[in-house]
């Protein structure tokens, strides 16, 4: 049995950008570190790894996403730059917001652009998804109810 879900992980190119857009989505960065080595190497199942990672946190503690940037070997992408929604994978990670308009507002200051448009669903949620750096996509879900 697990215990939880532990993190969830962003492979990015551009980390600066990364971090910066999720602490102003809220969250807060735990630590940045860099690894390599042998063990790393096992782990990853590849050779020669030197990776920058930096892990954020929601304010609560209890979500982190972890990006890291792979300096060797490179990054290589696996699909389109921004593919639809309906590509297969994970697309998305949803966040719990107060104000889903502010939260906008400070997203596109670091280049973000909604995904279609922020809707409202029956009386209980405001909802909307953001492409932020590196092509990331987050859903936002403001309580109405």
């Amino acid at each position: 049995m697990i215990k939880r879900m532990d993190n969830v992980l962003i492979v990015v190119d551009d980390i600066a950008a990364a971090i910066a857009f999720f602490v102003e989505l809220g969250m807060e960065l735990e630590g940045q570190t860099t690894v390599e080595g042998p063990s790393v190497d096992r782990l990853v199942g590849l050779d020669g790894v030197r990776a920058d990672i930096a892990v954020v946190r929601t304010p609560d503690g209890h979500g982190r996403v972890e990006l890291t940037k792979f300096h060797t070997p490179m990054a290589i992408s696996a699909e389109p730059k921004n593919p639809p929604a309906n590509t297969l994978g994970i697309r998305r990670i949803m966040f719990a917001v107060d104000d889903i308009e502010d939260v906008v507002a400070r997203l596109r200051t670091h280049g973000a652009e909604l995904v279609g448009e922020l809707v409202q669903y029956e009386d209980s949620y405001r909802l909307c998804n953001v492409r932020g750096p590196e092509g990331i996509i987050v859903a936002l879900a403001e309580q109405l109810s």
